[in-house]
C-alpha cells in the first residue's frame, strides 16, 4: 500500500460541508477505494468506486432517507486510496471488508439470492449445511451452486446416504471411543440414528475414525472425486425394483435424480475454476503508467506485479508465475470465506466484462523471461 496515493480526511468535529470541501480539493476522478470512520477512527464502511470523485460527491447530494445520506452524516471522516483501475479496487475492497468487517457492510462478497453453498460446519463433528453467503473467512465452502431448493435437498440426501448429523452446532457430541464403561448407554437425541440416516455421535454410536471416513467420502463427492453415494443409491432402487416395491424403487430415484444434479453442477464447476486461470494484463486507468498484472489461478489472485518492462522485471515474473502454477492436481472446488469471495468476484467481473478475456494470457507466455 505504500506506493498508492492515500488521502486522509478526519476533521475535528467534522461537518458535511468540511468533508465536502476536502473531498472536491483532494480526490480526483480515478478508481478507488474508500473509507467511513466514525468519531472514534473505527471503518464503518468501505466503498469502491470507478471514478472516486463523483462517487464520494454523489455523497452530499443523495436523498436525505437514502442510505448513501445516511452514511455520510453518520461519519466523521473519510479516507480514501486511489487505485490503477476498477479491478484492482474491486480487490482492494474486498480485502478491506474481510480485513476490518465495517459494521455497515455486508461481510464478504454478496452473492445473488438464487445461489447456494454448501458448508462443511460443526468443528470436529462436522456437518454440512447450505447458507446463501460465504461470510465465515475461514470456513470452508464448496460452490456456488444454483437454486437453494435443489442444494438444501440434495445435501439432505447425501448426509442421510453417509449418516453425517444434522442437528445444531451447540449439540453436545461424543465418540464411542470417549465413552466409559461405567456410564449408563446415551439416547439419541433424535429419530435419524433408528433410521440408519446417521451414525449418532450425539449418543457415542460411533467412533471418531469411521465418522472422520464419512465425512471425507462427502467432501471427495462434492469434489466431484468420488460418485460412492450415488452407487448406494443405485443398489437400493434397483433392489427395490427386483422385489416389485416399486413405490419404494420411485423414492430411491427421486433420491438419485437430486445427488446427480449436484454431482454434474460440481463437475461444471470444477471446470470453470480451472478454466479461471491465466495472466490478466490491466492497464493504468489514471494515466500514471501503473498497468498491473495479475497471475489469476483456479480463481483467486496468487500475485500481483507492475507490468514487467526490463529483462529484470521480466525474470522475476516468470519465476513468480513458475512457483505459483507447478500444482499439477485438478481445481479443489472447497473454499476458504475469503478464497470464495475472491473467487465470486473474479467470475463476476469477467461474466460482466467478457471483453477482458482478450487481456488474458497463458502462464507460458510468461514463464520464460
Amino acid at each position: 500500500m505504500s506506493a498508492l496515493a492515500l488521502q486522509e480526511i478526519i476533521p475535528a468535529p467534522a461537518t458535511l460541508a468540511a468533508l465536502k470541501r476536502r473531498v472536491m480539493a483532494n480526490a480526483a476522478k480515478r478508481p478507488g477505494v474508500y473509507e467511513f470512520l466514525d468519531a472514534t477512527g473505527v471503518v464503518v464502511y468501505v466503498g469502491k468506486a470507478k471514478d472516486l470523485r463523483q462517487r464520494l460527491l454523489s455523497y452530499f447530494a443523495a436523498p436525505s432517507r437514502s442510505k448513501s445520506s445516511l452514511l455520510i452524516r453518520s461519519a466523521a471522516g473519510i479516507r480514501w486510496h486511489h487505485m490503477p483501475s476498477e479491478f484492482a479496487a474491486l480487490l482492494e475492497e474486498l480485502r478491506l471488508i474481510q480485513t476490518l468487517r465495517p459494521r455497515y457492510n455486508v461481510h464478504g462478497s454478496a452473492s445473488p439470492a438464487s445461489l447456494a453453498f454448501i458448508r462443511v460446519a460443526g468443528g470436529p463433528v462436522p456437518r454440512l449445511a447450505v447458507t446463501a453467503q460465504p461470510r465465515d473467512p475461514g470456513g470452508l465452502y464448496f460452490g456456488p451452486f444454483r437454486g437453494r431448493a435443489q442444494t438444501v435437498g440434495a445435501v439432505h440426501v447425501l448426509a442421510d446416504l453417509l449418516g453425517l448429523r444434522d442437528c445444531a452446532d451447540r449439540t453436545p457430541m461424543r465418540f464411542r471411543d470417549q465413552a466409559s464403561l461405567f456410564e449408563a448407554p446415551l439416547a439419541p437425541l433424535c429419530i435419524r440414528h433408528e433410521l440408519k440416516t446417521c451414525l449418532g455421535p450425539c449418543a457415542a454410536k460411533v467412533g471418531a475414525g469411521r465418522y472422520q471416513r464419512a465425512v471425507r467420502a462427502a467432501r471427495d463427492f462434492l469434489e466431484a472425486r468420488s460418485a460412492h453415494p450415488l452407487d448406494r443409491v443405485l443398489d437400493a432402487m434397483h433392489e427395490a425394483a427386483a422385489a416389485r416395491q416399486f413405490e419404494r424403487a420411485a423414492h430411491w430415484r427421486g433420491r438419485l435424480d437430486e445427488l446427480t444434479r449436484l454431482f454434474a453442477a460440481v463437475s461444471r464447476l470444477r471446470a470453470a475454476v480451472e478454466a479461471l486461470s491465466f495472466v490478466y494484463t490491466v492497464d493504468d486507468q489514471g494515466g500514471e503508467r501503473d498497468a498491473r498484472v495479475y497471475l489469476v489461478r483456479r480463481g483467486t489472485v496468487r500475485a500481483v506485479a507492475a507490468l514487467p518492462r526490463t529483462p529484470i522485471e521480466r525474470e522475476a515474473f516468470a519465476a513468480l508465475v513458475r512457483r505459483h502454477t507447478q500444482d499439477p492436481e485438478p481445481a479443489p472446488v472447497a473454499r476458504t470465506g475469503s478464497e470464495m469471495g475472491q473467487l465470486m468476484l473474479v467470475m463476476s467481473w469477467f461474466r460482466a466484462h467478457p471483453e477482458e478475456y482478450e487481456r488474458t494470457s497463458r502462464y507460458a507466455t510468461w514463464a520464460t523471461a
